[in-house]
């Protein structure tokens, strides 16, 4: 971990991450008002958990030598 903090791979990926959500979902909110600007913001995030969910590899830790 501490080579992510000295070469400010954090920070990139941050940055990589917002990119693929832009492109996914769009630049721009279309919602003009503030609460349906918050609910269009919720209905991305969920879009994106759900999408990342899908993408994420099912491990298990395992204690112990294996056989």
């Amino acid at each position: 971990m501490k080579w992510q903090a000295s070469t400010g791979y954090d920070k990139r990926a941050l940055v990589d991450r917002h990119r693929a959500i832009q492109a996914i979902i769009g630049r721009r909110l279309r919602a003009r008002s503030l609460t349906a600007r918050q609910t269009e913001e919720a209905i991305c995030c969920a879009v994106i958990n759900r999408m990342l969910a899908c993408a994420r590899p099912k491990s298990v830790r395992r204690n112990g030598t294996t056989t």
